[in-house]
């Protein structure tokens, strides 16, 4: 077997505030067929230390980044975790990256700087018995790690580094250099020097021997500069070495038929069953049942996600006949601006600030549309729930967007190979006509489950995307395909 260590800052189920947490969480079964073996290394936050089943320490790690620590193995949610129980660090109420005010954590940098280190310190043979031939880093909060593995003393272990979102680069000051327990040659503009600051994505992203997007459409957007962030040209420099490989999701934790968080079961053949869940879903929101296809929000609300957009149509998309349900946190503008909008149109727009697992999966398996207006999204996984479950995606042509859904113009519904509605540009004006247009399709039955029925037996899974993996594992390594691993 091929011996992987995972680096990230959340894995469902242990930790989540987002997609990085179900992918991260996702790929340790989803590589097992493919040869690979993966561990999933992750900050001793209180929820992941208090979710270690079976927990055995490995190694202790004195005065490390301000305090005492050790490295624990276990198991959670099926795949194995070695946690970096670092009290000093982690053991903090709350968002693991924000203070109970909403504000960074002063020491984040010394967070995944630890993360990091520990990554490397595993790569170069730390736990006796166990050696990672791959390092793979998860956005910034990992970045570090193939720095420390260019010019700290060398290791064996090949870096790999996927970029979820080249929107979040982790930036701090120069002062913080000494800390991290990084060699000199690294503080150069051919490493993590950024703009005068210090970037753990940059650093990442200049010194990884691989480096992965989630999508091949956002591979393509992030070498240019309205994509990019700054960071373009060095990612045309390294194109050669830059895959965009697709998310896939957790069919498992994801199947209509057997949610028991759905209030009923379904599948493509019995999917007149969803109605027994939109009816749950009218009552925990407190919409009045109607004719018209209800939509619903399942997203962080932020200008990324294009919600802005979304605010000023509410009142219109009631006046055509249909629904609204959001769930999501953010931007206390949006927040506000919906909540308004509920109170505007009671029994027609349903409004939960925050974020619930099981009222996210009752969305997908009650509502008609998933609304993901954004203005840029490197894979999405909303849109492929939305899928899995008969919830017809509307999207923006963007990223893993436009990789994952096929829009339902004429031709496309012709063909019979629609799946769901994609606009562009991404203004108010392109989405309200995307909103028509859905409704007019939801106004045709026959042509609108036939999108149901055929987004649901769209491979949404990990397996090809799991294979790709593997793959570049082995490339990275000169192994041949049909090696025996366990020599």
């Amino acid at each position: 077997m091929l011996e992987v260590l995972s680096v990230a800052s959340e894995a469902f189920p242990l930790i989540k505030t987002g997609g990085l947490a179900d992918v991260v969480g996702a790929l340790p079964a989803a590589l097992a067929p493919h040869g690979v073996s993966m561990r999933t290394l992750l900050p001793g936050y209180p929820k992941v230390m208090a979710g270690l089943e079976g927990g055995r320490e490995l190694s202790v790690l004195d005065n490390f980044f301000g305090g005492s620590a050790r490295l624990v193995a276990g198991r959670a949610g099926g795949i194995d975790i070695i946690a970096l129980d670092a009290p000093h660090l982690y053991d903090r109420p709350g968002s693991p990256y924000l203070n109970p005010s909403g504000v960074d954590w002063s020491d984040n940098w010394q967070r995944y700087a630890a993360l990091s280190f520990a990554a490397y310190e595993l790569g170069r043979g730390l736990v006796e018995g166990y050696q990672p031939q791959i390092l793979h880093c998860h956005d910034w909060q990992a970045g570090l790690v193939p720095a420390y593995v260019r010019y700290n003393a060398p290791i064996p272990a090949k870096t790999v580094l996927t970029v979820h979102n080249i929107a979040f680069q982790g930036l701090f000051g120069w002062e913080i250099f000494n800390g991290l327990r990084l060699d000199f040659r690294a503080a150069g503009e051919q490493s993590i020097e950024y703009y005068g600051r210090i970037s753990y994505l940059k650093a990442g992203l200049q010194t990884a021997d691989a480096l992965t997007t989630v999508s091949p459409t956002y591979a393509s957007e992030i070498r240019t500069a309205a994509f990019g962030m700054g960071l373009e040209g060095l990612l045309r420099a390294r194109a050669d070495s830059l895959h965009g490989i697709l998310n896939g999701i957790d069919t498992g934790e994801w199947d209509p038929a057997h949610d028991e968080k759905l209030v009923q079961g379904y599948s493509v053949a019995t999917i007149a069953d969803r109605q027994r869940n939109k009816d749950a879903l009218c009552a925990r929101f407190g919409i009045a049942p109607g004719k018209g296809p209800m939509f619903a929000v399942v997203s962080r609300l932020t200008w990324q996600k294009g919600l802005d957009l979304l605010l000023p149509l509410c009142d219109s998309l009631v006046a055509q006949g249909a629904t609204l349900v959001v769930l999501g946190s953010g931007e206390p503008g949006l927040e506000a601006g919906f909540r308004a909008a509920a109170e505007r149109h009671p029994g027609r727009i349903g409004v939960q600030i925050g974020y619930d697992e099981a009222v996210s999966h009752l969305i997908q398996g009650g509502a008609d549309v998933m609304l993901v207006p954004s203005r840029f999204e490197p894979c999405g996984l909303t849109q492929l729930y939305g899928l899995r479950y008969g919830c017809v995606p509307l999207v923006s042509r963007t990223g893993g967007l436009a990789d994952t859904v096929i829009d339902a113009n004429a031709a496309a519904v012709e063909a019979g190979v629609a799946t769901g509605v994609v606009f562009a540009p991404v203004d108010q004006d392109a989405l309200d006509e995307a909103l028509r247009r859905t409704i007019a399709l939801y106004e045709r039955p026959g042509v609108w489950q036939k999108m149901q029925r055929r987004g649901m037996k769209s491979d949404v899974s990990w397996a090809a995307s799991a294979e790709k993996y593997a793959d570049l594992y082995r490339d990275l390594l000169g192994i041949e395909r049909d090696a025996d691993f366990d020599d």
